[in-house]
């Protein structure tokens, strides 16, 4: 997500980009392709609107004409108040628009060393050891990690439909399927979960989980309950015919258009296949599941980015050097793609002469970056976005919480609005502008 952005970021300034892309060569144990911002743990970027910290940070992306934000938009399906792409179509629409853009060069390689020259780094969570062992080098630091897990993708013919009933949390749409448990239900899926084997990473014995993403086996191993005030909860979830109120609540989250595939909400899991197809079978309207994707455990690497990092996207000891995703200490795609399309816009303007610039402190991009670059560096965790990241508004009487909020994504995404205009619009050219027919007939670009 990151390089995607950062990539046409830059190039729509007109600057040479060489775009280094390992897969399909090297392969990582969470992707299955060598395409372009590939999805693996969700395919989802998070709530919509006005009242979601989420929904301002997609909305000033768009603004921006960054690349993530604008292929979602145009592969979205489905998906309640949450703005959910079809795997597939999405990575397609953003190698497709890198690979004809006439500034960007692709290699398919695996980098070892950085390069000279103005560089993003943006090799993501699964960076290799080679050049993690190198970037380690230039920084002086050992990296931090966390490990991160998958959900399962399951084929909709194999879902029981007659146990299975449509409907959102608290009334908020059908687009989900629910798999409702009763308790004698859960407690023979909890006994399996927690007897299931678990795949192990060598270095098991240091696990960090991000919390926002942590394995459905993890959740068990807490306690009985943990699950059932996670993503079973039932609460909203009552069935719309009978009225009828579960102990627990298993969700489905559309993964395709056509709405073929989909995967467990909130089921992030590293167990081993057979017992994950065991566990997943003991779910009320999966007895017959057939899983297309199982769920896969990794390990994401990231810098302690107060350490290093200024708000610009730029290693403070490294002018040259600039850091964008979960890399760079941030969680979720459209983080990963927000730090992404501002460090390849500043890497572009350095290049070119140009102040770097930073979005107004008002914006989520901006809150997000000065975040990374000012947070306590001793217990470092990787941020996503969310509200207490923008100086609040003046408070008023009788204004909840919701119009609060929409006052917020208001002021920011104007503030946003107004910077792009005021101190980028010297030779900028928005990303979803058309490219040049031949890079030949292209001014020669800096590079």
């Amino acid at each position: 997500m990151a390089g995607s952005d950062a990539a046409l970021a830059a190039a729509s300034l007109g600057v040479a980009v060489d775009l280094y892309e390992m897969r399909p060569h090297t392969m990582t144990p969470a992707h299955h392709t060598g395409k372009f911002a590939e999805l693996v743990c969700s395919n989802s970027f998070g709530g919509e609107g006005e009242t979601n910290a989420k929904g301002l940070l997609q909305a000033e992306l768009l603004a921006a004409g960054g690349l993530v934000m604008s292929a979602a938009q145009a592969c979205r399906v489905p998906a309640g108040g949450a703005l959910a792409v079809d795997r597939e179509a999405f990575s397609e629409r953003v190698t497709e628009t890198l690979m004809q853009h006439p500034n960007i060069t692709v290699y398919r390689q695996e980098l070892t060393r950085i390069p000279a020259g103005v560089v993003v780094l943006a090799s993501g969570p699964l960076t290799s050891d080679a050049l993690a062992q190198e970037i380690q080098r230039t920084v002086g630091m050992e990296f931090l990690g966390f490990y991160d897990a998958a959900a399962p993708v399951i084929d909709v013919d194999s879902i029981d439909q007659r146990i299975a009933y449509r409907k959102g949390r608290y009334e908020q749409g059908a687009d989900y399927l629910n798999l409702p448990f009763h308790k004698e239900d859960y407690e023979r899926f909890y006994e399996a979960l927690t007897a299931a084997r678990r795949h192990l990473p060598h270095d098991w014995e240091r696990l960090e989980f991000f919390e926002g993403c942590i394995p459905i086996e993890e959740l068990a191993r807490r306690g009985y309950d943990t699950p059932r005030f996670g993503p079973l909860k039932p609460v909203g979830l009552e069935h719309p015919e009978t009225g009828e109120r579960y102990f627990a609540v298993a969700q489905l989250r559309q993964e395709d258009a056509r709405g073929r595939l989909w995967s467990l909400v909130g089921f992030q899991t590293g167990l081993k296949w057979g017992d994950q197809l065991a566990v997943l079978r003991l779910i009320p309207g999966l007895a017959k599941v057939e899983v297309v994707r199982y769920g896969v455990m990794h390990r994401n690497t990231y810098l302690n980015a107060p350490k290093l990092l200024s708000p610009t996207m730029q290693l403070r000891d490294h002018s040259q050097l600039f850091v964008a995703g979960v890399l760079a200490g941030t969680e979720g795609y459209l983080e990963s793609a927000a730090t992404g399309w501002l460090a390849g816009t500043n890497a572009a303007r350095q290049l070119l002469g140009l102040p770097l610039a930073v979005p107004p402190e008002t914006s989520m991009l901006g809150g997000l970056v000065r975040f990374l670059a000012t947070a306590n560096p001793d217990n470092f965790q990787p941020m996503n976005a969310n509200w207490g990241l923008v100086p609040a508004s003046p408070k008023e009487r009788h204004i909840g919480k919701a119009e609060q909020r929409r006052r917020l994504y208001a002021r920011g995404l104007a503030d946003l609005a107004r910077w792009l205009v005021e101190e980028l619009s010297v030779n900028y050219r928005s990303p979803s502008a058309k490219p040049c027919p031949e890079r030949s007939a292209c001014t020669e670009p800096a590079k």
